[in-house]
């Protein structure tokens, strides 16, 4: 996704497993971003912490799943999750970054995991 990643998407669901957010693009592109990924990656304080040194590597959420879409404003959705956590604030901008990025940013948790030998 390009500059318009600011924009709302033209299509944003879950499907009907609930595993995987599918985002729809202005430009056509099409991201499909993991529940799982989205959980332990949440921009959230509790996830990011305040500063990079505070950030929590989380495990454990292999299962997890979206139960609510929460629009915010024009900018972002909150995502909430069957697992409780609902503090998160996607922009539309991060959202963009994750599926762009996707596949690196999936590597970089599966390798901090496994260094700090975290179950998935």
């Amino acid at each position: 996704m390009s500059d318009a990643a600011k924009l709302p998407p033209t299509e944003i669901r879950v499907s009907p497993d609930r595993r995987t957010l599918t985002l729809r693009w202005s430009d056509g592109s099409l991201d499909e971003l993991p529940a799982e990924m989205l959980r332990v990656l949440s921009p959230s304080a509790e996830v990011q912490g305040h500063s990079p040194a505070q950030r929590q590597t989380l495990g454990g959420k292999r299962d997890v799943k979206v139960a609510d879409l929460r629009p915010i404003g024009h900018y972002a959705v909150r995502i909430v999750f069957d697992d409780g956590h609902d503090s998160g604030l996607y922009t539309w901008t991060f959202l963009a970054r994750l599926g762009r990025e996707r596949d690196t940013l999936w590597q970089a948790h599966l390798a901090e995991l496994e260094a700090k030998g975290i179950r998935r």
